[in-house]
């Protein structure tokens, strides 16, 4: 399984995070993202997915890939690979709404984020450099 997340940043450096309506990890902070569609690319699937999520409208040139994530036992549905994409959104902070199946969302520092779902800390420290 094939899927996109990702690292929206707002201007004061803050991390856009939903709050998962579904299983796995019902409940828990994640990155917004999902599953490629059979018609798609992964990069319009990370574009798909942030608006189905968050409502916010981004493009696929404002996408800057973080890294592939393959880790065995990354998800517990199954084998999945997720391509991380990260973005700036200045104006994200306004507009975003919690859709589709993210039961909430919220702005959090890098320095106070609560515990996350799958291995989407992993994906923020790369994102952010950080070993």
């Amino acid at each position: 399984m094939l899927t996109a997340d990702c690292v929206v940043t707002d201007l004061e450096g803050r991390v856009l995070l939903v709050r998962r309506g579904n299983e796995p990890f019902k409940g828990c902070w994640a990155l917004p993202g999902g599953f490629m569609e059979m018609d798609e690319t992964i990069e319009q699937c990370a574009v798909r997915e942030l608006e189905e999520e968050t409502g916010l409208h981004a493009t696929v040139d404002m996408l800057r890939l973080v890294g592939v994530f393959s880790a065995v036992g990354r998800d517990p549905r199954g084998r999945t690979v997720t391509a991380a994409y990260a973005l700036s959104m200045p104006d994200a902070t306004k507009v975003a709404i919690a859709g589709d199946d993210a039961a909430a969302l919220d702005w959090f520092p890098l320095s106070s984020l609560p515990p996350l779902a799958f291995d989407h800390a992993e994906i923020l420290r790369v994102a952010f450099g950080e070993k």
